[in-house]
């Protein structure tokens, strides 16, 4: 027995170092400088909470979380409607399922920023012309170069490759409900739309859980996508707090500030976690 844990000892070592070394240990460097006055390079002086202070009164950077939540809000909520109807369709009685669940998964497996740079052409040239053509001035420019549509064509993108595997999941819980239920639904009388919200829906709320946890948590963490498509404009329009603190922290000269914008950035998206596991927990317990 003492030489099976040794071996497990073993193979689980180097994951744990190397995790510690490019993870932790950065990570743990981050917090040290967050509270100094380096600039990434040179010498550097301890000036306590002062660049914790800053970031709240920082107008740029609570524009750059005012936009983050409303973009991870939005997108959560249009990711996790139209994932549950796919999955919904994907796991009725049709021909061709195994087909279209793997069609639907393709953008899961797609690079983020090369689905960002196809997008941003797709918006910059193709819907342009396209609108052009058929004399439709709303399709006539584009969204991506307009501070109060740009934010539009992200979520656009962010949520055409988010439902990919949200519908999975959701699959996944709609897989563990017996048929047996459904049958004596229907033998009830029971509809359609009664049977989603009475049976399926508290059925699956685990998985409706972890899809709105997930998703929000992700999308809070934007960043490739406003590399692609916008990078942060027009202007600051679509500066997600990721972007800021990269942007900020690697190119302004802003390291130890944006180390410390980093650490807030974290443990909000902490809290917010931690309090979307506890309401939709509960409500689980409800069901």
């Amino acid at each position: 027995m003492n030489k099976r844990k040794l071996a497990f000892y073993f193979m689980a070592m180097p994951a744990v170092l190397l995790f510690f070394v490019f993870h932790t240990y950065p990570a743990l460097q981050g917090i040290f400088y967050s509270f100094t006055n380096w600039n990434g390079y040179g010498d550097w002086d301890f000036v306590g909470l002062k660049n914790y202070l800053n970031v709240f009164k920082d107008s740029r950077a609570i524009h750059a979380y005012l936009f983050t939540f409303k973009f991870a809000i939005v997108s959560t909520i249009i990711v996790n409607v139209f994932s549950l109807l796919i999955a919904i369709g994907l796991n009725s009685k049709i021909k061709g399922r195994n087909f279209f669940r793997g069609v639907y998964f393709l953008p899961n497996i797609l690079s983020i920023l090369i689905v960002g740079f196809i997008f941003n052409y797709i918006f910059a040239h193709i819907i342009p012309q396209l609108g052009e053509d058929l004399h439709l001035e709303a399709l006539s420019k584009n969204i991506l170069g307009d501070p109060d549509l740009a934010w539009i064509g992200i979520v656009i993108v962010a949520a055409w490759q988010a439902i990919a595997f949200n519908t999975i999941l959701y699959l996944a819980g709609l897989q563990t409900i017996s048929t047996d239920i459904y049958e004596a639904s229907s033998i009830d009388g029971a509809g359609k739309w009664k049977e989603f919200w009475s049976i399926t829906f508290p059925l699956i709320a685990p998985f409706f859980t972890i899809n709105m946890v997930l998703a929000l948590k992700n999308f809070l963490m934007v960043f490739d996508q406003i590399v692609a498509m916008t990078g942060g404009g027009p202007g600051t329009s679509t500066e997600s707090i990721s972007y800021l603190i990269y942007k900020g922290g690697f190119q302004g000269g802003e390291f130890a500030y944006q180390s410390a914008n980093a650490v807030v950035y974290f443990i909000v998206i902490v809290v917010v976690s931690l309090v979307q596991l506890r309401i939709l927990q509960r409500r689980e317990v409800e069901m």
